[in-house]
């Protein structure tokens, strides 16, 4: 049975996990800013959280978590939770603010349902989700379009929306599965295998791409355990965990809050800046989501009636 939205656990989770992910993008752009490139700042960072997954098999004295479900389903979101998620983000990051980049993911919540309603047999699409969907690209179009990247030099917002839609695609993608197949495999075995052959492919094509980074500052090294263990291994093992409680559909809550996190942390740490077609395009986007919540409670409460 699912547990309650309304339940203090599950709600402690959501803002561990919003906090976690919330700044996440914010640190990246400080490791860009000491000079690390975007493949490099991915493969580091899955290193780091596929070793912190180690370490907790270790302490907790559970190295048989792996299993053949473990690796089977591991495998497939170390590409489409893991791979694809860093490479892209950080490559839109490069583009635009975090606050740019953390509203497209808005639409994470909406294009979850889409897949959802053809890889998941009890978790059907309605109309409330097609209005939202529709909303959400229009919202979407103004902020790739609007001109408007957050960061004073160096933006290009048509290629950050770019990397960002293809996040937002993936990350659904993943979504999805960890649900279709949630209790025929171990949460922490699923996060071990799909961080660690994450980090194989990252490793090859930061190593590919960039080489091997001349310089680690201070400041850079922090920026990466940071984004490794609070900004990637922490809120993905409570998200799996989330998603085995509660439907792909309310789990999505989370969207609503680490725009948020991204954004003030942004502005306050970085100065990003808050620009006219950021404001707008957000604004639709989040409008977007709250209007396919609330139409979406609507249709149930009729269908209950």
């Amino acid at each position: 049975m699912a547990v309650q939205m309304t339940d203090r656990r599950i709600w402690a989770v959501v803002l561990l996990i919003s906090l976690g992910w919330g700044t996440s993008p914010v640190v990246v752009r400080i490791a860009l800013r000491e000079g690390l490139g975007p493949f490099t700042i991915g493969a580091a960072a899955s290193i780091i959280a596929a070793i912190g997954v180690v370490i907790m098999m270790l302490v907790l004295r559970r190295p048989n978590l792996i299993g053949r479900s473990e690796l089977r389903v591991g495998a497939v979101l170390s590409v489409v939770s893991v791979l694809i998620p860093s490479q892209t983000r950080n490559l839109a990051l490069q583009n635009a603010s975090a606050g740019f980049v953390i509203l497209v993911n808005v639409l994470i919540p909406i294009v979850t349902v889409l897949f959802a309603h053809f890889m998941l047999s009890d978790e059907r699409i309605r109309p409330s989700t097609v209005v939202g969907l529709l909303l959400g690209l229009g919202g979407a179009g103004i902020l790739v379009l609007g001109g408007d990247s957050g960061i004073a030099e160096g933006g290009n917002p048509q290629l950050a929306g770019f990397f960002s839609f293809i996040r937002v695609v993936s990350i659904a993608i993943a979504s999805v599965l960890a649900k279709r197949y949630s209790g025929q495999y171990s949460v922490l075995g699923v996060t071990g295998v799909q961080l660690g052959l994450g980090a194989v492919g990252l490793t090859a094509s930061a190593l590919i791409m960039e080489g091997v980074p001349d310089v680690l500052t201070r400041v850079g090294a922090l920026s990466l355990l940071y984004v490794g263990s609070i900004g990637s291994l922490v809120p993905l093992g409570l998200y799996y965990f989330l998603i085995r409680h509660v439907t792909v559909t309310y789990s999505t809550v989370i969207s609503y809050i680490v725009p948020v996190v991204a954004i003030f942390t942004g502005v306050a740490v970085l100065d990003e800046q808050l620009q006219p077609g950021i404001l707008l395009g957000g604004a639709l986007v989040v409008a977007a989501v709250v209007t396919n919540d609330l139409l979406r409670s609507r249709e149930a409460r009729q269908q209950a009636g």
